[in-house]
């Protein structure tokens, strides 16, 4: 089960969130001792340093959301968040972290002129590689025609790079389950999030599909 934790930049959006998670099928967890058998959301009142500080002393798995501007606390919920968003983020948030009984990778596409997706635990720069918008035939295309894929993938950096992911992800991803993850996120990202990052993202997406015991979805997020 999923025990998430929502700290808000005010007393209003804090209620707001915890309301958007209430409907979106979350109980609601009064303190650490109360949360069990079920997805919960803990708002977070008060003193959320020491807060947090005893969810890790207990090791309690969680996922930290802020809601809206920092908090200006060293330690706090903005500080440590695993996810920072605006309230019109939010729903989407809450269902995807509602528990799953299979993890979801989640490989997108992104560029760097627009920011680094919320919620990345993995940021790959593929701005290494030769760009296709500099070709002119494929400048008017992305990274989901073949001939983009073809010129990105062949390539012996790309190749080399995707193989070293590919090992260390496929290692890494029973780690991540047995420590009760519902969702990982791998976002690859180049100068637009229209070509590179495109034909990388689905590419793993592609390979991960052979792994046993979790779902995985390709998003180019800035076509």
């Amino acid at each position: 089960m999923t025990l998430v934790i929502v700290g808000g930049a005010s007393e209003p959006q804090l209620d707001e969130a915890v309301g958007v998670f209430l409907d979106s099928g979350f109980q609601l967890a009064r303190w650490l001792s109360a949360w069990d058998d079920a997805d919960a959301v803990l708002p977070l009142r008060g003193d959320a340093v020491s807060l947090l500080k005893d969810a890790d002393a207990q090791d309690i798995r969680y996922v930290l959301v802020h809601v809206g501007s920092g908090d200006g606390r060293a330690g706090g919920s903005h500080d440590r968040a695993h996810h920072r968003v605006d309230i019109a983020q939010l729903r989407e948030l809450a269902q995807q972290l509602r528990s799953r009984e299979r993890l979801l990778v989640s490989c997108v596409a992104f560029g760097y002129k627009n920011a680094i997706p919320d919620g990345a635990s993995w940021v790959v720069d593929v701005r290494l590689l030769e760009n296709p918008y500099w070709v002119e035939e494929l400048r008017p295309l992305d990274g989901r025609d073949p001939r983009v894929r073809d010129y990105v993938v062949e390539q012996p950096a790309a190749q080399e790079l995707l193989g070293n992911l590919e090992k260390t992800l496929t290692a890494a991803i029973p780690h991540y389950r047995e420590r009760g993850r519902s969702h990982l996120v791998v976002a690859f990202g180049c100068t637009g999030g229209r070509h590179r990052s495109v034909a990388m993202a689905r590419e793993m997406a592609d390979r991960l599909q052979k792994v046993e015991g979790i779902d995985v979805e390709f998003t180019p997020r800035d076509l």
